[in-house]
């Protein structure tokens, strides 16, 4: 009932957007030839939140969170795809592992640049020579903050997707560990989901799997859906590009390894009561090193 309602308010709009079907392409063949719209149709709902359930767009950097989401979308779409972005990022190496994590998981890979985002504004992610918020300033986003970052990601990947015959966008973004980054923020998404769908005609759906679990929560996502090593080993979520545990130091390394160590620590715990906790990894014998 939750998620019902969530998807009911993602394509809450004016009628009049409803308006002109049928509709383009990859979606015309799987709808009445018109839909005629007296108020805002319970059914067409019902029927949105199970349309063109066979392939998805992942926004994939490489790293925890898109990783994990790289494995839901496995889950639930026959066919998944990833797209990465090249964005000027100091830990580009980010591309080449989510390259690499995109072959083991056995999904459709594209990478893109879009180096003109690091030409907008000065942050730590893309300045050299800035050094890196170690916490978040108390009366400012901290400056590993990229602005518009999901904004132009979100979109280029909409016309990717609409251009792949693809309605399912999934992201990793969050608003319980977000940062005070307001692109990561449920309103956003929801917000931007129904501006892409005016903007092109088209029905996207953005997933958002993280968005309402921390960290310790993510780890636990990622183990049910049998990722735990891939993630704990092969991803990138390191501003400074150290891969698997990373530096240990920058704020995306403290936030990973906070949320780790109180999985464990559960799951340990979960363990030792004869309890089932997670998913084919090794979670318990691993450990923090």
């Amino acid at each position: 009932m939750k998620s019902g309602f969530r998807v009911i308010l993602l394509f809450y709009m004016p009628l009049s957007c409803w308006k002109g079907l049928p509709l383009h392409s990859h979606c015309e063949d799987r709808l009445p030839r018109r839909l005629c719209f007296d108020g805002l149709k319970i059914s067409y709902i019902i029927y949105m939140m199970q349309m063109n359930r066979d392939k998805a767009l992942v926004v994939f950097s490489g790293g925890q969170d898109s990783t994990t989401c790289l494995y839901w979308a496995k889950k639930h779409f026959k066919e998944v795809v990833a797209l990465t972005f090249l964005y000027g990022q100091k830990h580009a190496i980010e591309v080449d592992y989510a390259g690499k994590i995109a072959q083991k998981a056995g999904v459709e890979w594209h990478q893109m640049d879009v180096s003109f985002i690091s030409q907008l504004s000065r942050n730590a992610l893309v300045d050299k020579g800035m050094v890196m918020d170690s916490v978040k300033p108390a009366d400012a986003l901290p400056n590993t903050f990229v602005p518009g970052r999901n904004l132009f990601f979100l979109s280029i990947a909409a016309v990717f997707a609409r251009e792949h015959g693809i309605c399912h966008l999934v992201t990793g973004v969050s608003q319980t560990d977000f940062s005070g980054y307001p692109d990561c923020r449920d309103a956003f998404i929801k917000s931007l989901n129904v501006t892409l769908n005016l903007a092109m005609e088209e029905q996207f759906v953005i997933h958002t799997p993280l968005m309402w679990i921390d960290k310790c929560q993510t780890w636990e996502l990622a183990d049910r859906l049998g990722a735990f090593d891939i993630v704990r080993q092969d991803t990138v979520t390191c501003y400074n590009g150290v891969p698997g545990d990373g530096c240990g130091h920058c704020p995306a390394c403290q936030l990973r390894r906070e949320g780790l160590e109180k999985y464990l620590l559960m799951r340990g715990k979960s363990c030792r009561g004869g309890l089932s906790f997670g998913l084919n990894s090794s979670a318990v014998v691993s450990g923090w090193q």
